[in-house]
């Protein structure tokens, strides 16, 4: 039990730095352009595809484990994760070779552009440590507290992934090639 404690301290660590580094590194390589270098314009659609497909993963995997398909679960929450990590290196080297593309919307929906857009970037970040511990507790076999935040990581998670979508396709008729 005390290793239990003691690897679970080890895995809050871990998780606490990286929840805080990725945030700051998307953020300082946003503001980084790579010059001299031919912009990614043909990421978005592929990242946004990425987003789309960890929706679809995620409420997979909610209905492999309803189902007792555990192995299951754990092989399309891992998927998850990796397309998330993909997504992210994508989304940074995009922006790293491409200027900031300014949503172009009139009236009202400027406002719903915005409104989701910025609660993807919040919740975005959010969700970072909230999947790794996530993760990190099944993995530690802690299963009931496991599923006691995956009640709140998977809605939050979904969230962002279909939000990333419904940005891209709001934003995507402004992008410039």
């Amino acid at each position: 039990m005390k290793s239990l404690a003691l690897d679970e301290r080890k895995f809050n660590r871990g998780i606490t730095v990286v929840s805080i580094l990725i945030p700051l590194a998307v953020a300082v390589l946003f503001a980084v352009r790579i010059p001299d270098v031919e912009p990614l314009s043909f990421l978005p659609p592929i990242y946004a595809s990425i987003n789309g497909l960890t929706a679809i993963l995620l409420v997979l995997a909610v209905w492999a484990i309803k189902n007792k398909k555990q192995r299951l679960h754990q092989k399309l929450m891992t998927g998850c994760i990796v397309l998330s990590v993909l997504f992210l290196l994508m989304y940074v080297a995009y922006h790293m070779t491409s200027d900031p593309t300014p949503y172009g919307g009139r009236g009202g929906l400027r406002y719903v552009y915005y409104f989701i857009l910025l609660t993807h970037i919040m919740f975005s970040i959010a969700i970072i440590p909230m999947v790794l511990k996530t993760y990190a507790r099944a993995y530690l076999g802690k299963f009931q507290s496991h599923r006691k935040l995956a009640r709140i990581t998977f809605p939050l998670w979904l969230y962002v992934a279909i939000t990333g979508v419904i940005v891209y396709l709001m934003i995507a008729p402004y992008y410039t090639h």
